[in-house]
């Protein structure tokens, strides 16, 4: 059973998410000033922090398992660089096909210069609220990857999540390893919504 501190640590993180899910449909005009605070404590007692993603793949490989993956995702309604950090593993919509979702590792946010292997690419720098995400396993080409070396830096607006546990099969499981910032955030997610029972339930073999 998880402890005080922890459901206190967890609660602030549903208040944050709600204030900012809440902020992003103000913004968009979606509800009005009266609206917005229900809306903030109607989605801190609705609903939880995470949702089950199906993955298939070896893009991720060893961090991800090459066959099917019920992956645990952190829901992130705005990302920036001070909710999502280098070295996350993070849900975002693939640029091919917004309706599809690719699962990657961000590698360099805006600010960052970018070099190329190849000497022929010139440098360049990542722009406000671009970022650059790759797949772990390097035994791939970027074709076969399918990663910002194929499509180039994307939008961190496309990023809708974080990883941070595994499933792969009822005895091969656990959390993905993430920046130590993200990984700290999250621990008190994983002690509450994590249930590994209904991932295997809901998993893909």
């Amino acid at each position: 059973m998880a402890s005080l501190s922890t459901w206190c640590r967890y609660i602030r993180h549903k208040l944050e998410y709600s204030f900012s899910l809440s902020w992003k449909s103000y913004k968009r005009g979606l509800i009005s000033d009266r609206e917005l605070y229900d809306t903030v404590w109607k989605n801190v007692f609705q609903g939880k922090l995470t949702y089950l993603h199906w993955n298939k793949g070896e893009a991720m490989a060893p961090t991800i398992g090459e066959q099917a993956s019920t992956l645990l995702v952190r829901k992130i309604p705005i990302a920036d660089p001070t909710r999502v950090f280098l070295g996350d593993v993070i849900v975002l919509k693939d640029p091919d096909n917004s309706e599809n979702h690719l699962v990657r590792r961000l590698a360099a946010t805006e600010g960052y210069e970018m070099v190329s292997k190849d000497e022929k690419d010139e440098p360049f720098v990542l722009e406000k609220d671009q970022c650059w995400v790759l797949a772990d396993n390097d035994k791939l080409k970027p074709k076969e990857a399918k990663d910002s070396r194929l499509f180039g830096p994307v939008s961190m607006t496309d990023i809708v999540g974080r990883v941070i546990y595994s499933l792969r099969t009822a005895v091969d499981h656990g959390p993905v390893l993430n920046s130590h910032y993200s990984m700290r955030k999250d621990s008190s997610l994983l002690e509450i919504e994590l249930d590994v029972n209904d991932m295997m339930k809901n998993h893909k073999a």
